[in-house]
């Protein structure tokens, strides 16, 4: 089932917020988790649509030791293995839904902050905070904010038709820094976190977790 007409949104157009194709995501989630910057993610619901424009994500491989894919299939992770495009739904702590986008080959890019779009009234409802910068600022808080649950886990995002992926416009610039919350995993060095530097909707700074510079003759 397609998603049905695409979304007309003030200032990026009904041919802006189409479904992105499968192709779009059949990618290394390095690359995929770049290109997602500045794409539109867009949730149907009874009150309407909510839009988020994409400015912060964090890709994970099977080879790395922070991805849910690392050990193998599970119930769980079952959708990571599946074929790109779809939803990878899970929940963190037993509390915060987080929203992950299959790239195949056990990849997949978590996204962590949209910029609220369309429909931010009902974003407030759904957080019960007023303040927009805050409404989807954090992988938990956009799943509460578009109303995104384990029940669509493995949703197609190239069919929808309740939750898909539209072109929006590719973010022009894209800064990289050690993933959030990792800890003492061996892979928290790794620069797998991608984010729009213009955007102040971001869960954490641009300049999260990335050294100083070191004056010259420092030691």
């Amino acid at each position: 089932m397609a998603p049905g007409p695409p979304a007309d949104v003030p200032g990026q157009g009904a041919a802006l917020t189409a479904p992105l194709p499968r192709s779009f995501y059949e990618r290394p989630a390095l690359r995929l988790a770049r290109d997602l910057l500045g794409r539109l993610l867009v949730r149907r619901t009874p009150s309407g649509l909510l839009i988020g424009r994409i400015v912060e994500t964090e890709a994970y491989r099977p080879d790395d030791p922070a991805s849910h894919s690392f050990r193998g299939e599970t119930p769980r992770n079952r959708t990571m293995f599946g074929p790109a495009g779809h939803a990878y739904v899970y929940v963190s702590h037993g509390i915060h839904h987080c929203m992950n986008v299959t790239a195949g080959n056990a990849q997949a890019v978590l996204l962590r902050a949209l910029e609220p779009m369309e429909g931010a009234e009902e974003m407030a409802r759904l957080r019960g905070i007023r303040d927009q910068r805050l409404l989807c600022a954090g992988p938990g808080r956009l799943s509460q904010a578009l109303g995104i649950t384990l029940a669509l886990d493995g949703t197609d995002l190239v069919r929808g038709p309740d939750l898909w992926i539209a072109g929006g416009a590719r973010a022009p610039r894209a800064v990289r820094t050690p993933r959030v919350g990792l800890g003492a995993n061996p892979a928290a060095p790794k620069p797998w976190r991608f984010v729009d530097p213009e955007s102040r909707f971001l869960s954490r700074p641009a300049t999260w977790g990335r050294e100083p510079a070191r004056p010259r003759g420092s030691r």
